[in-house]
């Protein structure tokens, strides 16, 4: 099954680079804090009650998400319509981990749960980018 690509005028309008603009950022800034979080845990790698087994994974799953909508996003920019679904569903997807993450009393440091809260209010605004009117509609059948 072939990908569908979205027509260029339509995604050279200014308005929709704005938007998107917008979003990779917000991706980018959800990126660089899982990087970050990820070298702090490093660094703190000989502190077994702040970086914990559940810390690294989380961590590691954070960048690697991170990463995956970095390309999503990039992709979908291009007019990549499964590229759209996938970020669109992935930011989701996260918010909703985070969310629990966040909730979850115990489970994680609490380090951790603030950097995660952080990066659930990023993709958040990636969530109300990429499933607002305008985006959407770019990719509309």
């Amino acid at each position: 099954m072939a990908t569908r690509v979205i027509a260029e005028e339509r995604l050279n309008d200014e308005s929709v680079q704005q938007a998107f603009r917008g979003t990779k950022r917000l991706v980018g800034y959800y990126v660089g804090l899982s990087v970050l979080t990820l070298i702090a845990l490093i660094l703190l790698r000989d502190h077994p009650d702040i970086a914990t087994d559940a810390a690294w994974v989380r961590c590691i799953i954070v960048v690697a998400t991170s990463l995956l909508m970095t390309s999503f996003v990039t992709r979908a920019s291009r007019g990549h319509s499964k590229s759209f679904l996938r970020l669109r569903l992935a930011s989701g997807i996260m918010v909703v981990a985070i969310a629990i993450i966040v909730a979850l009393p115990g489970a994680f440091p609490v380090w951790l749960r603030i950097e995660q809260a952080v990066c659930g209010l990023i993709l958040l605004g990636v969530v109300a980018k990429a499933n607002g009117k305008l985006l959407r509609s770019v990719f509309a059948k």
